[in-house]
């Protein structure tokens, strides 16, 4: 294993669930469908086909065939999309940034053209952990501030406005984000 800043060894063991045994309160998937419970702790990516579609308005800021899902145990899956396939002119960066224990240190964007600027509707990690260096540069945006779809279908935002996981008809939770899920 490759040498992590100090404290990020013990936040990642720190975790209860780790997807190997689904808790009581889990709600049980119906067919076709995934259980946010069922993912694993550490994250997974996973390749994903269907078209994604991003909108702000009339105008669209990303369509991809070609995204990845970052599946982790009680969070709704993040997609994440390649920067081939995303409008960046249509992005401005931010100053600022945050800390995922799994992924390194993430860059925030806000649109370019917003009435009003300050809130963040995508991100990446450019330079994440090794674990995860195929989503270095592939943006992810928040489904409760532009218009994201799968396959047509208009995603959920996961509650909580700091997670940016998609809630689709196909996965199930409870998902963390909610009052009282911190420690999911």
């Amino acid at each position: 294993m490759h040498d992590l800043p100090p404290g990020i060894r013990a936040a990642r063991s720190g975790w209860t669930h780790t997807g190997a045994k689904r808790p009581p309160f889990a709600h049980e998937p119906g067919p076709g469908q995934e259980s946010v419970w069922d993912y694993p702790r550490p994250p997974v990516v996973a390749p994903d086909s269907r078209e994604v579609l991003i909108k702000t308005g009339d105008q669209t800021i990303a369509l991809s065939e070609r995204s990845v899902r970052v599946l982790e145990t009680a969070s709704a899956p993040t997609f994440y999309l390649p920067p081939e396939d995303v409008e960046e002119s249509l992005l401005i960066p931010m100053s600022g940034h945050s800390f995922c224990e799994w992924k390194g240190p993430a860059r925030y964007f806000e649109l370019a053209h917003a009435a009003e600027r300050g809130a963040p509707v995508a991100w990446i990690y450019p330079e994440p952990f090794p674990e995860f260096e195929p989503l270095a540069g592939w943006y992810a945006f928040y489904p409760d501030r532009v218009a994201c779809f799968v396959a047509g279908e208009r995603v959920l935002p996961q509650a909580g406005g700091f997670y940016g996981g998609w809630i689709t008809k196909d996965v199930v939770g409870p998902f963390k984000g909610d009052p009282g899920t911190s420690g999911w």
